[in-house]
């Protein structure tokens, strides 16, 4: 009698332990909702994160920028959107090719106008109001010039010209009083004597006149791809950007589709 107490005692606690738990989820041990002031503090939580990420990518990690000009044709577009890294200028130099983002100068608060030059002055000279807080000016060109460099723009040989009717990049009004089958002198960019090779420049760069640049230590020489439409270094006041207004090296476009820069 014992013995057969001890085999249904056995047998109970092995139906026990096969038997699946009922309980979990259900009757008192079922886990409540959480409240509606919970939830809206978890999708706070979230939104406050994102918000810090993003500032901090954008901060110290990528740039995100809209190209508002044609510079840069045809390797970037007017409008096109493109994204930078900024690591490769806080751990890294500039260099020759790179597509750089950078610190041009300033934007008035007052009328918007998105052309000066280095620090703004007190009283923006385009509407005569007093800037209190000017927004930054950053331009994207192509790095040329680095630290030590002696830039000569001059000349290129005399079999090289274009018609008048070939030049299709440049200021409005500019080629209107000239022939359309006249030869234009076309120009090229030497770096310490070697001419360089720009096969990312839309057409030939008509001549100008002998420009002779020699970049300062710390500072880069910046031009743009649309060569006879670019308000670029050789018309700037200060002709050099110092390194600590490099701000990224763009590495893609990503709208209007993906193109990559970064060659």
């Amino acid at each position: 009698m014992k013995k057969d107490n001890e085999n249904n005692l056995r047998y109970k606690e092995d139906e026990a332990m096969a038997a699946p738990d009922e309980t979990i989820g259900s009757g008192e041990g079922k886990d409540k909702k959480p409240s509606l002031k919970s939830e809206i503090l978890s999708w706070i939580q979230v939104i406050v994160a994102a918000f810090v990420l993003a500032f901090l990518l954008n901060t110290f990690v990528i740039a995100n920028s809209t190209v508002p000009t044609g510079s840069m044709k045809d390797t970037i577009m007017e409008h096109d959107r493109v994204i930078g890294s900024r690591l490769s200028y806080t751990f890294g130099d500039p260099e020759r090719g790179d597509i750089a983002i950078f610190e041009f100068g300033w934007i008035c608060n007052r009328c918007n106008v998105a052309m000066g030059e280095g620090e703004a002055p007190e009283t923006c000279p385009y509407c005569g109001q007093e800037i209190t807080r000017p927004k930054t000016l950053y331009y994207v060109k192509r790095v040329i010039g680095l630290p030590g460099d002696k830039i000569e723009i001059r000349k290129a040989d005399e079999s090289e010209y274009v018609t008048a009717a070939e030049v299709t990049e440049v200021p409005p009004g500019s080629l209107d009083n000239v022939d359309p089958s006249a030869k234009l002198v076309t120009a090229a960019v030497y770096v310490n004597g070697e001419r360089l090779e720009e096969d990312y420049i839309k057409e030939p760069m008509l001549y100008m006149g002998d420009q002779t640049f020699e970049v300062p230590e710390g500072c880069y020489f910046m031009l743009g791809d649309n060569r006879n439409n670019s308000e670029d270094a050789r018309f700037w006041n200060d002709p050099y950007i110092s390194k600590d207004k490099m701000i990224a090296k763009v590495l893609f476009r990503y709208w209007p589709g993906i193109k990559w820069l970064d060659d």
